[in-house]
């Protein structure tokens, strides 16, 4: 490899930013070289609608892929979850750093917790599987709440909060702790209350497939439990998308005993954004030890689950 810096293309907003510094850094300790942002335009990014209507995955991505593609830039930085579960032929998944924290959190006035939040709380969030799951969770508990769609970054949505538009919003615990605003968060809800997205607090680091030296420099950065973990996730969302577009939340925990790493939990739900039908299931057994297995693992938990009433969620969904 060369000594000229490497170009990083990444998204312009001030997640996206932060998070492509920190993975620049990183590679520039490995490689020994510079690396430079190359900022990218993608259409998530212009477009006004919410996610649900121009398609949720891979908005934020084919810009990114494109300009691998045309090689105007050597690697890409995505936020893992926003990532299609097919993988393109041209192009390597070259690493997966450790996953920070993968739960969602709320960020309400008055410093509330989510379940003291009053009768008639309007909650924003962009996410219909946040929003499934916390009106599930609000019938299960009688809980009085509204969820409402938005959009934009960090800023506007808090910002819908001190302006008395909303009295709490939804967010991602890893994108306020890259952007050094997790002080912010007024409660950290737990996996039980709201399932993450399939691969949500990770990162994917991707270049082309014929540039070998590149793949195993980068490769220096992956983290293989995390990896397994969220192979088995979006293993399950891959057979999901395939016979249920609802929303879907999944996790795969590592379990350790001691210094140990024993099993993987590999939990998930689906269900209708109302929150009045959901199915959730989960199961446990050794770690993966190969990547097929942990994409095995994610598929028969989407089988049992499809069986178990999934599928129909699609059709009331459409209805």
């Amino acid at each position: 490899m060369s000594d000229n810096p490497l170009r990083l293309g990444t998204r312009r907003s001030r997640l996206a930013m932060a998070q492509s510094g920190q993975v620049a850094e990183a590679v520039s300790q490995v490689t020994g070289r510079p690396v430079e942002l190359v900022e990218i335009t993608t259409y998530g990014d212009t477009s006004r609608e919410h996610l649900a209507q121009i398609g949720g995955t891979g908005v934020f991505v084919t810009a990114l892929r494109d300009a691998l593609l045309r090689g105007e830039v050597d690697f890409a930085v995505h936020s893992l979850k926003d990532l299609p579960t097919t993988q393109p032929e041209e192009l390597v998944l070259a690493a997966v750093p450790v996953r920070e924290d993968p739960r969602d959190v709320i960020v309400a006035r008055d410093a509330l917790k989510f379940t003291d939040l009053p009768r008639g709380a309007r909650i924003g969030t962009g996410s219909p599987r946040r929003a499934a799951q916390l009106n599930a969770y609000a019938r299960a508990h009688a809980l009085d709440i509204a969820t409402v769609p938005i959009r934009g970054n960090v800023d506007t949505r808090i910002g819908y909060v001190h302006d008395g538009e909303l009295d709490a919003v939804v967010l991602a615990a890893a994108g306020l702790s890259r952007i050094g605003r997790i002080d912010e968060v007024t409660d950290f809800l737990s996996v039980d209350t709201v399932l993450p997205a399939p691969g949500q607090g990770a990162l994917a680091i991707e270049c082309v497939a014929d540039n070998a030296s590149l793949i195993a420099a980068l490769g220096e950065l992956d983290d293989p439990f995390t990896r397994v973990a969220v192979t088995a996730e979006r293993s399950l969302l891959a057979a999901l998308e395939a016979g249920c577009s609802a929303p879907v939340g999944a996790l795969a925990d590592l379990l350790a005993d001691g210094q140990t790493v024993k099993e993987m939990r590999l939990r998930a739900v689906v269900g209708t954004t109302d929150g009045t039908r959901t199915v959730q299931m989960s199961t446990t057994g050794p770690v993966p030890e190969t990547y097929d297995q942990a994409t095995a693992l994610g598929r028969e938990l989407a089988t049992e689950m499809l069986a178990q009433g999934a599928a129909g969620l699609m059709g009331e969904r459409a209805q």
